[in-house]
């Protein structure tokens, strides 16, 4: 270095900032990190999650598609070209937290599981999906109070939700034959019944709190009323000896 010229400062990355750079280099990282921005998958993806929000938050016709596309940093014009409408959006969101529930019991493998156990594990895993995932229990409030008009309009609605119901026939017809549960069990009709204990406690809570004077799904009462459904499930199913 020549007396009297100054060291060169090193960039963000320690590089001194006039040392030799390879463009080509550096282009493929900004190109790789616009990818990355404008990944249309990933865009979608952060959409729903925000319209889940806003939807269960403020129901159809309360929520603003300029709220949410302001909250994923993009425009109503990209929302609408991904999803049609703000129905069209609504009604994907629908899909999205259906198809999520449905997902997740189909991970548990009840099937591998002695027919009781299946059964404790998908009544336990549906308390638990209802009292932490409080978006989708106002979601199906709200799509109830819409007379189930969008979903009706899904051309995978009902053939997602058919699974938890061959689940449930899977894990009756096994406990059936290991001479466990009782032969005359609708499978809807149970799904119905597990359904609406879990659902209840979350969805009618703040009626439920003030006519009684007691929160059902306060945290203190967790585990008593997650042990009493999974208990009178399992006295339904249960043969009579």
């Amino acid at each position: 270095m020549k007396k009297g010229s100054k060291a060169a400062e090193p960039d963000t990355n320690g590089i001194p900032s006039d040392a030799p750079r390879k463009d080509n280099g550096r282009s493929d990282v900004r190109r790789t990190d616009a990818r990355r921005k404008y990944d249309p998958e990933q865009t979608k993806r952060n959409i729903l999650d925000v319209a889940t929000q806003e939807f269960s938050a403020m129901g159809l016709t309360g929520a603003r598609v300029d709220a949410i596309a302001e909250r994923t940093n993009t425009t109503k014009r990209m929302l609408y070209y991904y999803f049609g409408s703000k129905e069209g959006l609504y009604q994907a969101v629908l899909e999205k937290v259906y198809g999520d529930i449905r997902a997740l019991e189909q991970d548990l493998h009840v099937s591998e599981l002695d027919p009781v156990e299946g059964m404790r594990a998908l009544v336990e895993f549906t308390f638990d999906y209802h009292d932490r995932q409080r978006d989708f229990v106002r979601l199906v409030t709200i799509e109830n109070i819409n007379g189930a008009k969008y979903v009706e309009q899904s051309k995978s609605f009902k053939g997602r939700n058919v699974t938890v119901i061959h689940t449930i026939e899977d894990l009756l017809a096994r406990g059936v034959a290991a001479g466990q549960f009782r032969n005359d069990i609708d499978a809807i009709d149970l799904h119905l019944l597990i359904s609406s204990l879990c659902f209840h406690r979350i969805g009618n809570r703040h009626t439920f709190g003030t006519a009684f004077g007691r929160d059902p799904s306060h945290p203190r009462l967790r585990a008593r009323h997650r042990a009493m459904i999974v208990d009178a499930v399992l006295r339904f199913v249960r043969k009579e000896d």
